[in-house]
């Protein structure tokens, strides 16, 4: 399993199991992919970066912008802008496009990726058939908020062995039926949802 936002330790230690107790590490994987991988469905992106470039296509009609300084054009996030090359035409002519910027302005100093491209003084061509950008996918690192969120819902994931039909019972507390969502969880997703997307 790849790309989880936390650690099998980190997991480990918040659930009080001993790191040497490697019976359970399956079922603790397991929850910590699907906590991970429910995230991004939620948010409607991903927090681990690409580990190489890879290219993406995009049509201009409906992912661009106009500004008062260019035309922007919304991409996928990109954690890295090493390696990133843009392309406009289409297979196997391809022209590589100089005089853009990335937006937002200092995202990546701040933690976050780019999520657009802005043509300066210029537009990205309605003739144009395709954009290809290529670039490092993702985010540059994952956010304290998001590792904390995919900890309590593999934690919530894990613990659900217990309660096949949704419902726990405690001596203190009595029967409790689980809710559907867990509102920490949401608070600490909620505002990394992708514009438009939830």
């Amino acid at each position: 399993m790849a790309n989880e936002y936390a650690s099998l330790a980190t997991l480990k230690a918040s659930l009080n199991i001993e790191a040497s107790d490697t019976s359970r590490d399956d079922l603790l994987n397991r929850a910590l992919n699907s906590a991970s991988r429910s995230i991004d469905k939620s948010t409607g992106r991903r927090f681990w970066l690409d580990a190489a470039p890879v290219a993406r296509t995009y049509r201009p009609s409906g992912r661009t912008v106009y500004e008062d300084d260019g035309q922007v054009l919304l991409v996928d996030d990109i954690g890295s802008t090493s390696g990133l090359t843009v392309e406009t035409g289409s297979a196997p002519s391809w022209t590589v496009v100089t005089g853009y910027d990335t937006l937002p302005d200092n995202a990546l100093a701040d933690g976050r990726p780019v999520t657009a491209l802005l043509r300066v003084n210029g537009d990205w061509g309605y003739a144009t058939s395709r954009i290809r950008v290529t670039a490092r996918f993702g985010w540059p690192a994952v956010p304290g908020d998001i590792e904390q969120a995919a900890l309590i819902q593999a934690a919530r994931l894990y613990k659900r062995k217990d309660s096949p039909e949704g419902v726990m019972g405690s001596a203190e507390w009595g029967v409790v039926r689980l809710s559907r969502r867990d509102p920490d969880v949401w608070n600490l997703i909620e505002p990394y949802v992708r514009p438009g997307f939830g």
